[in-house]
């Protein structure tokens, strides 16, 4: 992944962007009053090789100026129909509010769409009233069966596969 969304860089995660990709999540975190859970709920932060990249998911982090300002993941998981789990999806607040977390999420769709997958699920927190939002606008549907503690919502979006004809008739 080698993308950009006006002044910011989409780009896949390297190992040197470690503590800086967990840097941010740790601070978004702490922002909303949750916390940062490096042997639970962010061990994929600091096992990013183990956690995403070999179990075929992606890991990405978004830099603006040289610096890392936000994040966005996905890795397969069993529960659903050939689906996927978005995490990881934090932008610091100078990032925020410039369309940058709907790119993401748009360009998170179409990588797991043309990597064969037809659900995506997502946990979040409902402190996280801006993603939230995002989730819901962007066809998201309430589920059941939360596993992450800090989480209180989850979402569940059947995706096209790519494969199949827009057409009906």
């Amino acid at each position: 992944m080698q993308t950009t969304y006006r002044d910011f860089q989409v780009r896949d995660w390297q190992p040197a962007d470690r503590q800086a990709a967990a840097t941010v999540i740790r601070s978004v975190l702490a922002e909303y009053g949750l916390g940062w859970e490096p042997s639970g709920a962010d061990q994929d932060v600091m096992q990013v090789e183990q956690a995403y990249l070999q179990m075929g998911g992606q890991f990405w982090v978004v830099e603006n100026g040289g610096q890392i300002i936000g994040t966005a993941a996905y890795y397969p998981i069993t529960r659903g129909d050939q689906a996927v789990e978005i995490r990881k999806m934090y932008l610091l607040p100078a990032a925020r509010g410039q369309g940058l977390g709907r790119f993401l999420l748009a360009q998170l769709e179409q990588t797991i769409v043309a990597a064969g997958y037809r659900e995506i699920w997502i946990e979040t927190a409902t402190v996280l009233r801006a993603a939230v939002r995002l989730y819901e606008q962007s066809g998201y549907q309430p589920a059941t069966g939360v596993e992450t503690d800090r989480c209180d919502r989850i979402y569940c979006k059947r995706m096209m596969p790519l494969n199949v004809s827009a057409e009906r008739g």
